[in-house]
């Protein structure tokens, strides 16, 4: 199992709900716990095992309801009055759609409900992330070409 099948087994436990997944293969051991808003959201725990282990997959324990919403408020007393836009998905955050094309947006640039801020490449797929809300960009907070996380934020927006 790769990084990428790790990246996209904790994007499904996420999505799912479960709050707890473990994962038991020949030579590895995983165990993806989620928590509920206001604490951790993804904590994994990858193990080496000897060999001679035999494969088996325990279902969730239990299900939560909710995992973080794509945007929701920062907790700083300065950004306090900007609304967060988070990545949905574990990937690669790509300002433009292309290397030779513009990027999706700029610091001071409006935007509304719907419009494309960026794509984040998982398991050669791009995704469009769309704004939630609208407004004006205050501060981008990745740089392009990174990886992100599940829930890390990306932008800044002005509602006003």
């Amino acid at each position: 199992m790769d990084i990428r099948e790790i990246q996209n087994l904790i994007k499904f436990v996420a999505k799912s709900g479960a709050t707890e997944v473990k994962l038991e293969m020949d030579d590895f051991k995983i165990t993806i716990k989620t928590t509920t808003e206001g604490t951790e959201s993804t904590t994994t725990y990858v193990q080496q095992m000897p060999m001679q282990a035999a494969p088996q997959m325990i279902a969730p324990q239990a299900v939560s309801p909710a995992v973080s919403d794509t945007v929701s408020a920062p907790a700083s007393d300065d950004n306090a009055k900007y609304i967060t836009v988070k990545s949905p998905i574990i990937g690669t955050f790509y300002r433009k759609p292309a290397p030779d094309k513009p990027m999706f947006v700029e610091v001071g640039t409006t935007i509304g409900k719907g419009d494309v801020l960026c794509v984040i490449e998982a398991m050669k797929l791009f995704n469009e992330i769309e704004s939630e809300v609208s407004g004006k960009i205050v501060k981008v907070l990745v740089d392009d070409s990174s990886p992100v996380e599940f829930d890390q934020p990306l932008f800044l927006v002005d509602p006003s």
